[in-house]
């Protein structure tokens, strides 16, 4: 260990823009056990590992995994590494590292960051191939908890839960399962086939999974809640932000949410709306974080003429992957920041032209730490655009039936217990999205844990 001095850190080796974008397969290559190794030799093994503890919404045992495959024992990384976290493949993959557990590294600062992710998602990777196996025991309790949502949330809780032996199923109201995993994020940067494999993981550990069930609709709340031992919500915000300007629901302006959502079902062998379709078109994206980077690469790889992201920021204060913006630079795409839509520009006919801006700066910091932002007066100016995509953050969706069941919303967001994600509602829990707002998947992961956990301790007195 320590070898930070002789050996650099190494970036996982990814294709070539001109060619990577003909497709949607992965780009990046990950690494082989010798590469791991030496990566992860770089660890000083700190005293107070900050990768973990600040860095780490999972709190993830980091040290001891990197220490692990440092000293070629892949078994041992393997388990370590799926211990605390319930898919480390995936999250090795679409983790805002730079801003999480490699932001917090000590050698970040002169050295680089040893390459946590790219190690976290190699382990997995290589475990599967060398036909490691996860130690699920089987249903061996009486109890049974229904979960609501296979994104990250549900995925999450439902892992904790079979590992302790508890019987559950699973309800999406998608022909897919996965949620944001599987809809809402492209395959560049997440193939599918990882995240079938995960559900394939919990299926034969014994989780039920029911597609295309909606609750609220095909499945009556109330009937789950009287005939399971538990319940966990895990249903995401997945209703877009709208900017309030005029013209907002125009044919040709898109939620980010629909316009990946219905490429991810094209690419899944299904029928793709033909409004979608951004062929030679000059496409414009609204936002700066993860999901704006995802639709503009998206709509490179779907052949628009241009590709333009607004940002009212600036690149440094950008929310997301440092990553996904320099990859997206690399592919094409234009940026412009400190600016702000003003209005949406549709002609005689109605037809989108162009979206209106006005030039910002940035000001002093507001209570949440960020500097906020103000709009220079006077400096208007015009962004051609054919195609409008609006990535301007989620909102939690509202659900009728948890207003009957007497579950305590504020804005919303659903009301839980911060230590353990109990809701109002004593057999009901909930995490993720549902409850913080839109928020990283890693931190669904988190809440999942946290309520399977309370749920246990609920049901087993454990």
């Amino acid at each position: 260990m320590q070898n930070f001095i002789n050996t650099n850190r190494q970036e996982q080796a990814k294709e070539p823009a001109p060619t990577r974008i003909q497709s949607f397969e992965e780009i990046y290559r990950f690494y082989s056990r010798s590469q791991a190794a030496a990566q992860a030799e770089r660890c000083i093994q700190c005293g107070d590992p900050f990768c973990a503890a600040m860095g780490c919404p999972l709190g993830n045992a980091i040290p001891q995994w990197l220490g692990a495959i440092a000293e070629r024992d892949l078994k041992k990384a393997f388990l370590l590494s799926n211990e605390t976290s319930p898919f480390p493949e995936i999250l090795g993959r679409i983790c805002p590292h730079s801003h999480l557990c490699e932001g917090a590294c000590t050698l970040n600062d002169g050295y680089g960051a040893i390459t946590i992710g790219a190690i976290e998602a190699s382990i997995s990777d290589l475990g599967f191939a060398a036909g490691l196996e996860l130690p699920f025991p089987g249903i061996t309790r009486p109890h049974k908890v229904a979960v609501i949502g296979s994104g990250p949330a549900g995925m999450s809780c439902a892992h904790f839960l079979l590992r302790a032996g508890i019987a559950v199923e699973m309800f999406e109201r998608s022909a897919e399962p996965g949620g944001l995993l599987t809809l809402g994020i492209p395959n560049f940067k997440l193939d599918k086939g990882i995240v079938r494999r995960r559900f394939e993981i919990l299926q034969k550990a014994g989780l039920k999974l029911h597609l295309d069930k909606e609750v609220g609709r095909e499945v009556n709340f109330a009937d789950l809640a009287e005939n399971f031992d538990a319940v966990f919500l895990g249903v995401g915000a997945t209703g877009g932000r709208l900017p309030r300007l005029a013209h907002e629901r125009h044919g040709s302006v898109f939620l980010a949410m629909e316009f990946l959502t219905e490429v991810q079902n094209r690419l899944l062998g299904r029928k793709m709306h033909r409004r979608f379709d951004v062929r030679g078109r000059r496409v414009v994206v609204l936002g700066g974080g993860d999901t704006a980077m995802d639709c503009v690469r998206t709509a490179i790889r779907e052949g628009a003429e241009t590709v333009t992201c607004v940002y009212r920021r600036d690149e440094a204060n950008m929310p997301g992957s440092d990553k996904e913006y320099h990859n997206a630079v690399e592919e094409g795409v234009q940026f412009y920041f400190h600016r702000a839509p003003t209005k949406i520009i549709v002609d005689n006919d109605g037809k989108l032209t162009g979206v209106e801006v006005l030039q910002t700066c940035l000001a002093e910091p507001g209570p949440d730490g960020r500097r906020s932002v103000k709009e220079v007066p006077c400096s208007e100016h015009c962004i051609l655009a054919d195609v409008l995509i609006l990535a301007l953050g989620f909102d939690v969706e509202e659900f009728s039936f948890l207003q009957k069941a007497g579950i305590q919303t504020r804005h919303r967001r659903l009301v839980v217990d911060k230590a353990t994600g109990r809701t109002s509602h004593p057999k009901v829990f909930a995490g993720g999205d549902c409850h913080l707002g839109a928020d990283l998947a890693v931190t669904a992961a988190a809440e999942g844990r946290r309520a399977a956990l309370a749920i246990m301790e609920q049901l087993l007195g454990e």
